[in-house]
This record gives structure tokens, C-alpha cells and sequence, in this order.
């Protein structure tokens, strides 16, 4: 399989409040089954138990993970994450699950649920990609959660197998999960809900599942309903961000296509405009076409180095360098690091 590509980065900020509360009802009402408060799942948080019913509150990265160590340490049950998502609804999931659910088949539900994947609260980055008859969702910056590891793959995994069921209105066709921790001690719990063999201890996150499943319509599709919420999301990730549309669009494509950076000629002409009208309105932007590559080339080079093992030499190639030195340059000018050292500094930190 060629390597995953990241289909949609994370706020670099992980202090900005980007994120809405979505998914997190579920979390306290389970919490609440439990006999611990709202009020005590979001102490020392920053985040208000009203914002749950805010449709414009908006909290951190951070906020929300520790509103999930919260959730870790307060549960009297281990299993808690795999309850908390087992919970969830459609609606919990506000704009974004209205728009996979009105989506015409479940593949164009996947696509949208991965390339928005932030509207939904996401902590990690999410990857997609083929192989055969399978298909395979990757988790991406595993190092970042440390402990709390285990606690996100439960609640999000859960979570994400009850939306796409309600989408299909059937069983979600998983055929194995591979997770990157050791079996907890709740581990068969992780078979029942995902009715699938479970593989733990891997150094990867994987999530496979029957590819046929992406053809099936889904039955509640309705194209108008699909076009605005897709319309509502752009205009949300846009005002969160603070990325204008177009050096959004640009970026998406980008990373969408690794190691085929289209030039900016090409891009204008994609975009349906002049060349002349890109560099204009991405000057009005404060942004610029090669700089805009270099963040793509940049998060890709990270991608690559974080999750495989190819040669120093065949990164560079991947990410549009000529040369392993020209990419070693540009490398330490992003991260202050050079490739090698920076992926021996994950190996450590995994």
C-alpha cells in the first residue's frame, strides 16, 4: 500500500478555540449514568457545562482532552469510552452528521466525514485509503496523546461506528481494528461493539473495512440538504481557522495529491481562473502559491517520517525534491531538526 496521506490537518494551535462541543453530550450523559456530575467531568477545563447546549461555544485541543482525562479518571467503569460513543446520535453531531446522513452514497458520507473530520471534535489526524477489497481509515500523531491514547481510540472508534451505522441504517461492515496499545483488560468489550477481530500491541492505528460498503446508498440521501451543510461546514472551518477559502482550497488539493504538486498555472486553471487572478486574490490574502506548497510539503514530510519507513532520499522524492540535501535544508528550516534526527526523536517518544 502506498502511504497514507493526510486528508485534513489539525489547527497548528492547539490553544485556539476551534473546536465546538460536538460528540460530547454523549460523554457526559454516559458519565451521568454513572453518577459522576456534568459539573465534575469539565472542573478545571475552562469549558462551562451551559456551552454544552451553545451552538457557537467553542473550545480548545486541549480543552477537550482534558475534559476526556476527566472523563478517564472520574468513570467507574473502564470501558467508559466504548459506552460514551455507543451513545451517540445524528444529531450529536449537529452539521456534520445532518450532512454525511443526507449524503447520496455512504462514500461521499466518508469522504466529507474524513476531509471535515475537525467538525467533529477529532483530536487526531485521519487518513483513508484502499487496498483491494479493503478499506482502510489510519490514525496519524499517535505520540501527541500519550496515556490518554487508549481512552480517544475507544470513544472516537465507538463513536464513529454508531454514526456511520445510523447514516446506513444498518451495520457498519468493519472487518478488523488494529490498535497501538496493548489489550486493556476490558478487551472483549472491543469485539462486541465493533463486531470484528481486534488486533492490539501494533505500532500503527488502522481501521479496515469491506470497500463495497462506499457504493451503498444511503437512505436518507437528499443532494439539496447535502449541499448546504457541506456549504455551512466550509464557511465554519473557515471562520475557525481564519484560512481564507482559496488558500484553503489550494492546501486541500495539494495535500490530496503528494508528490504531483500541481504548479500554480495548473492550479489556476483547476480553480477556473486566470493565473493572474490567483496570485491577485492569494496577495489579498497575505498568502503566496509557494508558500502555501512549502506548509503542504512540509506536513507531508512529517507525515511520512512519522508513520513509515521509507528513505530519507524517497521522502524528498515523494514531497517534489530533486534532491535528499534540498529537502534536508528545507527540514531543518521548518522544524529545526534534520529528518533522521527528527524521526528518531518519535521512535523515542513512541
Amino acid at each position: 500500500m502506498r502511504p497514507p496521506k493526510i486528508i485534513t490537518p489539525l489547527h497548528p494551535d492547539l490553544d485556539a478555540p476551534t473546536q465546538s462541543l460536538l460528540g460530547l453530550a454523549a460523554l457526559a450523559a454516559e458519565l451521568a449514568a454513572e453518577g459522576v456530575s456534568v459539573n465534575k467531568l469539565f472542573a478545571n477545563t475552562g469549558v462551562h457545562p451551559n456551552q454544552l447546549e451553545d451552538s457557537q461555544a467553542r473550545i480548545s485541543h486541549r480543552q477537550r482532552l482534558a475534559i476526556y482525562r476527566n472523563a478517564q479518571r472520574l468513570a467507574t467503569r473502564a470501558d467508559v469510552g466504548l459506552l460514551a460513543g455507543a451513545r451517540q446520535r445524528i444529531s450529536d453531531f449537529g452539521i456534520y452528521g445532518y450532512a454525511m446522513v443526507s449524503s447520496t452514497t455512504f462514500g461521499d458520507a466518508l469522504k466529507f466525514s474524513v476531509e471535515n473530520v475537525r467538525m467533529a471534535g477529532a483530536v487526531l489526524q485521519i487518513s483513508y485509503s484502499t487496498e483491494g477489497d479493503t478499506g482502510i481509515l489510519r490514525s496519524h500523531g499517535l505520540a501527541s496523546l500519550g496515556d490518554m491514547l487508549p481512552f480517544v481510540a475507544e470513544f472516537w472508534r465507538s463513536s464513529m461506528t454508531v454514526l456511520f451505522s445510523r447514516v446506513l441504517e444498518a451495520p457498519f461492515p468493519s472487518k478488523r481494528m488494529v490498535m497501538a496499545y496493548p489489550a486493556p483488560p476490558h478487551w472483549r468489550n472491543y469485539e462486541r461493539m465493533f463486531d470484528c477481530p481486534v488486533e492490539f500491541g501494533a505500532d500503527t492505528m488502522e481501521w479496515h473495512f469491506d470497500v463495497h460498503v462506499l457504493d451503498r446508498p444511503c437512505p436518507n440521501a437528499n443532494p439539496i440538504t447535502a449541499q448546504i451543510c457541506q456549504q455551512l461546514c466550509d464557511r465554519i472551518l473557515e471562520e475557525r481557522d481564519g484560512i481564507p477559502e482559496l488558500p484553503r482550497q489550494i492546501r486541500m488539493a495539494c495535500l490530496n495529491a503528494p508528490g504531483v504538486f500541481p504548479s500554480a498555472e495548473k492550479m489556476a486553471a483547476q480553480l477556473g481562473m486566470s493565473l493572474r487572478t490567483l496570485h491577485r486574490r492569494l496577495a489579498d490574502d497575505n498568502y503566496s502559491y509557494q508558500t502555501l506548497l512549502n506548509d503542504v510539503r512540509r506536513q507531508l514530510a512529517i507525515e511520512f517520517l512519522e508513520n513509515t519507513r521509507l528513505p530519507i532520499d524517497q521522502v524528498a522524492e515523494r514531497i517534489g525534491f530533486s534532491d535528499a540535501a534540498s529537502f534536508r535544508r528545507s527540514f531543518r528550516k521548518w522544524t529545526g531538526n534534520s529528518p533522521s534526527l527528527y524521526r528518531k526523536g518519535m521512535d523515542k517518544d513512541g
